[in-house]
């Protein structure tokens, strides 16, 4: 399937590893410019070695701390100045930390929020004034199903990703005149490091095994297993083609079914 986006500009954040290094690749095999970063410059040399090598793609990369602005800037100048333009936007970020109510501080709920909503925000302002000018832009977040059914122990997931949400739906409401789109995919249980991570969290609080918490996560999947980070990726890509150009403002789950709820 032709997806209409060969030499599009790309930029993903958090794509060193995981979701958003899945959504790279995903990319690059549609023959996309593509733009990563992360706070690990070694890890984005290692990436872009395996692109290169799997897709014959020259990845342009920079290292960016989401928390800062100036860090953001920096990096949307340099993907200009490399690119001409960004057509897509796919906003990742790693989640913020796990907790109940009364394990969080005020600097926690500060640096979740600038973390998980303001960095869509501060990258959605800088993007949109070329998308409108050449009326087409996809910009596509990557939530959680923390949106859709609050999960054990991620207050924070939970609060601001639902703000994410809200922000898109707007947004899209602002922009669709334009024919740029702007969605939400938010990926249930999938094999990351920030899963394994949650795992390992859960287990201290349960006493159970890293393990035995993994196979519990899958056994709340109806489909018996737990994500593979390509898997959300996939859903990614359509949403930021021309095949997906009159779906705008939504939230789709690609979490096996296990999320309860009908809306």
């Amino acid at each position: 399937m032709d997806l209409g986006i060969k030499s599009k500009t790309v930029l993903i954040t958090a794509s060193s590893k995981g979701i958003g290094k899945a959504v790279a690749e995903g990319f690059a095999a549609e023959g996309c410019n593509i733009a990563i970063c992360s706070r690990n410059k070694e890890s984005l040399i290692e990436t872009s070695k395996e692109m290169r090598t799997k897709y014959k793609a020259e990845p342009f990369w920079g290292v960016c701390d989401l928390n800062n602005i100036k860090d953001i800037e920096n990096l949307h100048d340099a993907v200009i100045k490399q690119f001409g333009k960004v057509d897509i936007l796919v906003n990742n970020c790693g989640g913020p930390v796990p907790g109940f109510f009364n394990d969080l501080s005020e600097m926690d709920w500060s640096n979740a929020f600038t973390q998980v909503l303001m960095s869509v925000v501060r990258l959605s302002n800088l993007v949109l004034p070329e998308m409108i000018k050449q009326e087409w832009g996809r910009i596509v977040n990557i939530t959680s199903i923390a949106v859709k059914q609050p999960v054990h122990n991620l207050m924070l997931s939970n609060s601001l990703r639902a703000g994410v949400t809200g922000f898109a739906k707007s947004l899209s409401n602002e922009v669709g005149s334009k024919n740029i789109t702007v969605n939400n995919v938010a990926p249930g249980y999938t094999l990351t490091n920030r899963l394994y991570e949650l795992a390992v969290n859960r287990a201290k609080l349960s006493g159970k095994s890293h393990e035995e918490i993994l196979a519990d996560m899958a056994k709340d999947v109806p489909m018996n297993r737990l994500g593979g980070p390509e898997e959300i990726a996939a859903m990614i890509i359509f949403l930021a083609s021309n095949k997906a150009s009159y779906i705008t403002g939504t939230t789709i789950q690609v979490d096996g079914g296990s999320t309860k709820a009908i809306f």
